[in-house]
């Protein structure tokens, strides 16, 4: 492999020269030296600062990927590699500890060129404590104590909604008592209300035994886990069991626990019918912010969503940054290991590798039964429709996301705005260029169209046009679309002016698939929707049935400009055009009137027909009584 490393500053003498190249073979010589073991490699600056941190299966083959032909980078790396001065490479014993490494020292030091993920840290978790009678709890600290950990939790009132589900159900203790066999034993400590009302069993007093209560916190656990179907069996069994033994106090307790937890399970929504464990991730991005969104299902079963928000990733692919999500989630997370993990988009070898390995090793940390845990990217049936929700959820998020960053003055409205409309139309590019065509006429006479151009969110005036149509007889909307899509992109303003990223029409169905046709034609390929202004629907070609962007949707927002600014410049250029008839037609025939007095009458009196029904003395008091007669006796003779 032939190795160049390419200077970034142009030398202001031969001193400068000279230092640089000998930069340059320090690092080539230390790049033929690397090793081919896993581990974790930091680019430098010329100031000494890391820009960018990696892990790699390979340190060998991946850093040395980054000094081959310029011409093969792209976007962030070609930059990032601009201003490589130096790096380092710390060798790790396995995959999994340079997944770990990378992580622990991107949050330590913040490197200019990585994405960024938002810290979980401030996010609540619940535990179970690693003591005689545990006890049930919301914590931010999370301490290796031997503790069950469940989390974490982006929402504390959703887990503060799932505390009360559990003291509903169970007797658990709310008190922190240390309540070792000795204490008991000495009686210690006495029952509060809580016993009095039958949310605790007094456990306090030996009241209730360790191992009911132990087999009580094994049902959370599975509880907690998603295990529904199971625990609502095994209640149902001991229940029967305590009604056919004549023990009918232990049933009815049973019994309303029983009823507790059917309703709690009937909140769950179901989302499969083969009842797995299943994770669903997906990523929505933006110019520079993402969004990555985690579905826990468990028994086939919704039970909670997780975000993951992400900046610094301009440039950064969706597979990249789908990378990202998981080894971040699956770092922090202390929920049970899926039996399947659905992506949007396949992972490398390497990635798959990595991932394995990790999940492997957190199933043995948490002693959670080891399982053959299966990648897939649906492209049909059931689990693609759950994909599409969740990417559907990351885009919201997103999009709530930007609207928060604008509303504290970090962005825009016009940039979240763009970044909605590529998120939600599914576009390759945020469209940074936007034409918008209008049909104006009355009666089908004086028919014109408008275009108007937005670029980066605002109107670029100077690309605003308008034509004079002329092509056919009548009205004919479907007909004045295909002819301003010919004149626009088929004739000298295709070389006049660019092409741009998204085209909207103001229109339903027929005039998209008309204007999706006419592109067609001329062999151009450019998104294209349109908008109808009743509802507020927006039409993609051939597709059977419109849909609506919420109303306070940023992108709605900006379609809704856009189509209004096309309106008003057609409706302006259609009355001009109906003006000029109007004067060519009647008042500039009469003679001795010409264009000056002509508008000075229309100005004064509105319309040809009311200054035909004008009296002598009110066309006098507005021209001249030369001028009033001549009109006067036109209409009057």
């Amino acid at each position: 492999m032939n190795i160049t490393f390419q200077p970034y500053l142009i030398m202001a003498n031969h001193d400068e020269h000279d230092e640089h190249k000998g930069r340059a073979k320090i690092l080539k010589e230390k790049l033929s030296s690397l090793p081919s073991s896993p581990g974790v490699y930091q680019f430098i600056n010329d100031k000494g600062r890391v820009i960018y941190v990696g892990k790699a299966k390979n340190l060998r083959n991946r850093v040395r990927s980054y000094f081959r032909n310029p011409q093969q980078l792209f976007g962030k790396t070609l930059v990032l590699v601009s201003h490589i001065d130096n790096f380092e490479v710390i060798i790790t014993s396995s995959e999994v500890e340079a997944l770990i490494l990378e992580n622990n020292l991107i949050k330590e030091l913040k490197p200019r060129y990585n994405v960024n993920l938002k810290d979980d840290k401030t996010y609540p978790y619940l535990v179970i404590t690693n003591e005689p009678f545990p006890r049930i709890f919301l914590t931010r600290q999370v301490r290796r104590d031997g503790s069950t950990w469940f989390g974490p939790y982006t929402e504390a009132g959703q887990l503060r909604t799932i505390l009360d589900l559990l003291g509903s159900i169970f007797p658990i203790r709310s008190c922190k008592h240390r309540l070792s066999p000795e204490n008991i034993a000495a009686h210690k400590f006495k029952v509060c209300l809580d016993y009095h009302i039958h949310k605790c069993k007094g456990p306090c007093e030996g009241l209730q035994s360790e191992e009911e209560y132990l087999l009580m916190i094994g049902e959370i656990i599975r509880l907690l886990k998603g295990r529904t179907s199971a625990m609502i069996r095994t209640l149902t069994e001991r229940m029967q069991y305590f009604a056919a033994e004549l023990k009918f106090e232990q049933a009815a307790e049973l019994k309303a626990q029983l009823d507790s937890l059917k309703r709690y399970a009937e909140r769950q929504k179901v989302v499969s019918g083969d009842a797995l464990d299943r994770d669903v991730f997906a990523v929505a991005s933006g110019e520079d912010d993402a969004c990555g969104v985690v579905f826990k299902i468990r028994e086939g079963k919704l039970l909670g969503s997780q975000r993951i928000y992400m900046n610094n990733t301009s440039g950064e692919s969706e597979e990249v940054l789908q990378s990202r999500v998981l080894e971040k989630y699956y770092l922090e997370t202390l929920e049970l290991i899926p039996d399947e993990i659905l992506l949007r988009k396949p992972l490398t070898d390497e990635e798959e590798s990595a991932l394995r390995a990790l999940l492997t090793e957190k199933q043995k940390e948490e002693k959670q039964e080891k399982k053959q845990i299966r990648f897939l990217v649906p492209q049909i049936g059931e689990k693609a429709h759950l994909m599409e929700m969740c990417h559907q959820n990351a885009r919201h998020h997103l999009e709530e996301y930007l609207i928060q960053k604008q509303k504290r003055g970090e962005a825009a409205r016009e940039h979240y705005g763009l970044i909605a409309l590529k998120e939600l139309l599914h576009l390759s590019v945020i469209p940074q260029r936007i034409e918008c065509f209008d049909n104006s006429h009355l009666q089908g006479t004086d028919y014109v169209s408008s275009m108007v151009c937005f670029e980066k969110g605002k109107p670029k005036k100077s690309d605003y046009r308008k034509f004079k149509l002329k092509s056919f007889q009548g009205s004919d909307d479907y007909a004045a679309m295909e002819e301003v899509i010919h004149r626009r992109y088929g004739g000298s303003l295709a070389r006049e002016l660019a092409l741009p990223d998204l085209i909207i029409v103001d229109g339903g169905k027929g005039q998209v698939n008309t204007a999706f046709t006419a592109l067609n034609a001329l062999g151009i390929s450019c998104p294209v929707i349109g908008l109808a202004k009743r509802i507020e629907e927006i039409f993609t070609p051939h597709a059977p049935d419109p849909f609506n962007l919420p109303k306070t949707s940023p992108a709605l927002k900006l379609l809704q400009q856009l189509r209004d600014e096309a309106h008003r410049f057609a409706v302006t250029y259609h009355r001009k055009l109906r003006t000029e008839r109007t004067l060519q037609t009647e008042l500039t025939t009469i003679e001795g009137i010409g264009e000056k007095t002509a508008f000075k009458l229309l100005k004064q009196f509105g319309s040809a027909d009311a200054v035909s029904r004008a009296t002598i003395e009110e066309l006098q008091a507005a021209t001249g009584a030369k001028s009033a007669q001549a009109v006067y006796l036109f209409y009057h003779p």
